[in-house]
């Protein structure tokens, strides 16, 4: 089983966005996928619970009062975290992840924050002997604005793979409503969207 934790304690960075579109990444490649929600609003499990039962299917988690054990014969596990997190829960979460997808807005507010945390696993073991790669997320990033390029520049200073940049788009919140992701459409305009995603899935896929 490969665990995908994404996390970041700076709320409103998209984490339950990046989550339930990894899962339904994974699901739709046909592997068994379980999402994990570990916030007490329970987004992630919001959002399967609105999605259709024609789509891939992906097994809920509900983690937000204790951390389990995933399901059986899981083959994908994402784990959704909440911004508020005890250093001994980010431990645990740790400790179980091969991954850790932490995305960062274009914003000075996001940055610091983003600095902060990672300054704060980079502490931990499995981070210390590169066993649990961190891989960064720019994300709603607008082309050629100013945010942009600074959150570039923040990237690039961090020490970490930056694994991809997402643009922002109203696609995001349309598929959220029904329960969907780009995985599970077909349309031109989703595959163009879509296409951000494919380094870091790559670079998840070869963890």
């Amino acid at each position: 089983m490969l665990t995908v934790l994404v996390a970041n304690t700076k709320g409103g960075c998209g984490k339950t966005t990046i989550a339930t579109h990894l899962a339904s990444a994974f699901a739709a490649g046909g592997l068994a996928t379980a999402l994990a929600d570990v916030d007490r609003q329970r987004s992630s499990l919001g959002w399967l619970d609105r999605r259709p039962a024609e789509a891939a299917p992906i097994r809920g988690v509900d983690w937000a009062k204790d951390i389990g054990d995933p399901p059986k014969k899981t083959a994908r596990l994402v784990i959704d975290a909440p911004a508020a997190m005890k250093i001994r829960q980010v431990e645990d979460l740790i400790r179980m992840a091969d991954v850790i997808v932490l995305p960062v807005l274009p914003s000075a507010f996001d940055e610091a924050a983003t600095a902060k945390f990672l300054g704060r696993i980079e502490e931990l073991k499995p981070i210390r002997k590169s066993k649990t790669q961190v891989a960064v997320v720019g994300n709603r990033l607008r082309p050629r604005t100013r945010a942009a390029a600074r959150l570039d520049v923040f990237l690039a200073g961090l020490g970490h793979d930056v694994a991809a940049r997402l643009r922002d788009s109203a696609l995001y919140t349309d598929m959220a409503d029904q329960g969907l992701s780009l995985f599970d459409l077909s349309a031109k305009r989703a595959r163009e969207v879509r296409a951000d995603w494919t380094p870091l899935i790559r670079v998840i896929e070869g963890a």
